[in-house]
């Protein structure tokens, strides 16, 4: 076991002390040092899980009620009725199995994020040992180790930095924020900063983006960072699915009154008709099986499936099959800011030149000076195919230029740069100096405001310059400090003409400048993000903001999308507030607020965790590694396909291909309709399904033997199977994204459905037995055997071709099915024909009627019989009629 390291809060500590608490110093360890060191603390990689064996995984399936209710229901069946009995225990068994492999399919999907971190790890690092630099394996770095970064580098270790040269780090992947973190050495951070704002830190899987920096690693391994998240990933709550959690209690149900009324045939089997508890003992099997929906798991299966089909179409990609239900009852979406909301590219926003401020879309001229200096000063490199590569601020700058017809590299090809003065974080300026065909230098000027204004001597306004008066510097600073309340980032551009190149210092370089503009930059929003958040509040949809970037950007682009109103109240809490509270002073606040800023990883999961426990249920979205855990924790994580790391997507249960926001509420729509078209099956599984119990259960009762187990097991996998899945692809009906959400306490039985499953289940029953003491009371044959069998065959074909019309009626609990659309839906229109052909197979065709014990009927028998399934509909229309007529349906979800 490797030795633990110190988790100190070294951004807070002097260089001094932490290179002596760390035993180190900048001519770095000795060999001798790193081999002792890694022996103690073990390599810098992520460690993994125990990891469960395959038939671990598999048996782990197996703990499902429903499912040893069903391998129950096989074993009796064999162990009652020999060979006879195998049929149903092979299906059965089958299905189970099924469902099993599926399970450990999904298991294995889910263990991905880890493996995607460790993936993540920089293979080579540029160290100092023995006062040398050398190349090494990333995986080899101990704590006190020296290592150099430069432009291109990925951060091998979390490293205190000892030197940075205009150093600048993008850490979004860790804190959300999409502009790269410029590091400063001389401020003083404070113990409570977030991850964002430990400036004088780089942490690892983190790149540089600009500059040149040293430092000294502080931690390696599980104890980084990107370790500590690896760590919340393997330790994080999977939640139960409100799928699985219906299921579960549709299980329990189940079985309860399976037991029951199997206990009670028993008893007055053998008690009152004085039968063998052998005899008892299969008739009770018989009606458990025919009790048990066992096709249910796998058409829950085959509905989820049709329905990932149908998102994968409209770039919801599921790795959860769970999760397309799931998102039919999210009441919550915790949204991620950057590359979710927002298009994580820095975009001009706002110009102000000649004392008036303009969108970024108006026209400016050519030879603006603004325009000039934002692409002079400026770093960025064009490749060959146009793309640009470079600080994403500066590419922000081009990439205007470039919206605005200005070819840069020709510009640059008149006026070439001839020398510069770089930027460095503590003027905050970049200069550059370019000849003119005058033989003159333009230099071009740009960086923070507060810093440039004190240089500027001149302004421009229309061509002419003057002397800048305190009113010009006055509506100066109160338009940049506008445009800082609106979460801009505000750079200035200033120039001057020199008739020779000036001496490469700053005094020199940027003095005696002429005030030229102000540019204005944010990462905006998506285009369709505001009205899928409006479409989401219109559903019942709470979308609140949960991000690492800074309160004021983070509130500014709320507003901006509708997720908080613009009424001067601050809705924002930051990640600083939630530390000083505890979950229970929390869980008492958190609903009151949309927008939660500079938070960090585990600030994420409580805030997910806090709605949990409030009985909602949550969406998570995110792209970074700092949301893997969140994603994990919520009740379905979204992932973003293009920006997205590997290590968010595998912690998701959805990716979205198109990095949409805009794709969850698509997403959310399907996840209603299907759950909709889960609740029709069940209504039509089970209502069959209780019509076979109580017509046993009865006839039992009555002394009569009206079905038989081959009957009944062929009625359940073949003609409910069928319209079944069918069922499980029907249209959405009008106004589902209207409803409010279900929520986490909804189940199968809501909306109606409980009181129709009893209602049809019990005509169904009633027509069967109706139909079968006609049968007894007018045979048409004088053979008791030939009437028995008549009775037996028209009761089987009845309760067959009832479930085919009455497939028909669960189409709508309320809406009668001659307004509903009888054949909108083509897999049902193809269904009903082939499970009526697969039952007419066993009734007309030779050969069929010994095996299934049925006998041949007469014209009029099929007459009675056909009336006797078309009353079902009748029947079902006259109750749906009441219902509307007393306003059931205005509270149907």
């Amino acid at each position: 076991m490797s030795k633990e390291q110190k988790h100190e809060a070294y951004y807070t500590l002097t260089k001094e002390t932490v290179l002596s608490q760390l035993e180190s110093s900048t001519d770095g360890l000795t060999t001798e040092q790193a081999k002792t060191r890694l022996e103690e603390y073990g390599r810098n990689e992520l460690e993994e899980g125990e990891k469960r064996s395959l038939l671990m995984k598999f048996l782990d399936q197996f703990k499902d009620l429903m499912i040893i209710i069903l391998v129950a229901a096989a074993l009796l069946s064999v162990v009652t009725e020999g060979s006879k009995g195998l049929t149903d225990a092979i299906i059965i068994l089958a299905v189970v199995i099924l469902n099993a492999a599926f399970g450990v399919y999904q298991e294995g999907q889910a263990e991905a994020a880890i493996e995607a971190l460790k993936s993540m790890s920089s293979p080579l690092a540029r160290v100092r040992r023995n006062n040398h630099v050398v190349e090494l394996d990333s995986k080899e770095l101990v704590p006190g180790d020296i290592v150099l970064l430069e432009a291109g580098d990925v951060v091998p270790a979390d490293l205190r930095l000892l030197e940075a040269n205009s150093l600048k780090i993008e850490e979004a992947a860790l804190t959300g924020e999409s502009v790269p973190v410029e590091k400063d050495l001389q401020v003083q951070v404070a113990a409570d900063a977030g991850i964002g704002d430990r400036v004088n830190m780089a942490y690892q899987n983190s790149n540089v983006t600009y500059g040149r920096g040293l430092g000294v690693v502080t931690n390696t391994g599980m104890y980084t960072e990107v370790g500590h998240i690896a760590g919340m990933l393997a330790n994080a709550d999977e939640t139960a699915t409100p799928l699985k959690q219906n299921l579960d209690n549709l299980s329990k149900i189940l079985t309860y009154a399976i037991l029951v009324i199997a206990a009670i045939t028993f008893a007055v089997g053998v008690f009152l008709r004085g039968e063998s508890p052998l005899e008892g003992l299969m008739t009770s099997v018989a009606l458990a099986v025919a009790a048990i929906p066992e096709g249910l798991p796998a058409i829950v299966t085959v509905v989820l499936s049709l329905g990932t089909q149908v998102l994968a179409k409209r770039n919801a990609i599921i790795r959860k099959l769970p999760a397309v239900e799931t998102l039919g009852s999210t009441e919550i979406i915790a949204s991620d800011k950057t590359g979710t909301l927002t298009m994580n590219q820095m975009t001009v926003e706002k110009v102000y030149a000649n004392g008036q401020l303009q969108d970024a879309a108006q026209a400016i001229a050519e030879d603006s000076p603004t325009l000039r200096i934002m692409t002079f000063a400026n770093d960025t490199k064009i490749d060959q195919t146009g793309k640009l590569i470079g600080d994403p601020t500066e590419t922000a700058l081009v990439q205007f230029g470039l919206d605005h017809d200005f070819d840069v590299r020709d510009w640059l090809s008149k006026e070439p740069r001839v020398a510069e003065l770089p930027f460095d974080s503590d003027r905050k300026l970049m200069s550059t100096i370019h000849k003119q065909a005058d033989d003159r230098y333009f230099v071009a000027v740009k960086g923070a405001p507060d810093q440039l204004l004190e240089r500027i001597t001149q302004i421009e306004e229309n061509g002419q310059v003057r002397a800048i008066t305190a009113k010009d510097k006055e509506t100066i600073l109160a338009t940049n400090k506008d445009l800082a309340r609106q979460a801009l980032r505000v750079l200035m551009m200033a120039y001057k003409y020199e008739s020779q190149v000036p001496t490469l210092e700053s005094d020199v370089v940027e003095s005696e400048l002429i005030f030229a503009g102000l540019i204005g930059m944010i990462d905006p929003e998506r285009p369709e993000a505001a009205q899928a958040v409006k479409v989401a509040k219109e559903a019942g949809i709470r979308p609140i903001m949960i991000t690492g970037d800074h309160q004021d950007t983070a509130q500014a682009i709320a507003k901006r999308l509708g997720i908080i109103e613009d009424d001067g109240v601050d809705h924002v809490f930051t990640g600083a507030e939630l530390n000083e509270l505890t979950d229970e002073e929390f869980q008492k606040v958190f609903t009151q607020y949309s927008v939660y800023a500079r938070v960090s990883p585990e600030h994420k999961v409580r805030i997910v965790k806090a709605w949990q426990k409030a009985g909602k249920v949550v969406a998570m979205t995110g792209d970074g590694v700092n949301d893997a855990p969140s994603l994990k924790t919520a009740d379905i994580g979204i992932g973003m396909g293009i920006t997205g790391t590997e290590v968010s997507k595998g912690a998701s249960d959805m990716v979205l291909a198109d990095d949409n926001f805009a794709t969850i509420i698509v997403a959310v729509e399907e996840g209603r309709k299907v759950f909709s078209n889960i609740q029709k099956t069940i209504q039509y599984l089970l209502s069959a399904n209780m019509a076979e119990v109580l017509t046993i259960f009865l006839a039992t009762l009555f002394g009569w033997d009206v079905l038989q187990p081959v009957h009944l097991l062929w009625i359940n996998l073949v003609t409910d199977t069928l319209p079944a899945i069918a069922l499980g692809v029907e249209p959405a009906e009008p106004g589902v994204m209207k409803h409010q959400p279900r929520g986490r306490k909804s189940n199968f039985f809501d909306g109606g459905v409980k009181e129709a499953i009893i209602y049809q289940g019990l005509f169904q029953t009633l027509l069967v037995l109706g139909v079968y003491g006609f049968a007894l009371m007018f045979p048409e044959h004088a053979s008791h055997r030939e009437i028995h069998a008549d009775a037996l065959t028209m009761a089987y074909v009845t309760l067959a071709l009832i479930q085919l019309v009455h497939a028909y009626n669960v189409k709508s609990v309320y809406q009668s099915i001659f307004t509903v659309g009888l054949f909108k839906n083509r897999l049902f229109n193809i269904s009903i024909p082939v499970a009526f052909f697969m039952l007419m197979v066993t009734v007309v065709v030779p050969g069929f009627n010994k095996f299934f014990h049925v006998s041949h009927l007469s014209l009029t028998q099929w007459g009675i019989v056909i009336i006797g399934s078309l009353l079902m509909v009748v029947l079902v229309e006259l109750v749906k009629a009441i219902l509307r007529a007393i306003g059931r349906d205005k509270n149907a979800i």
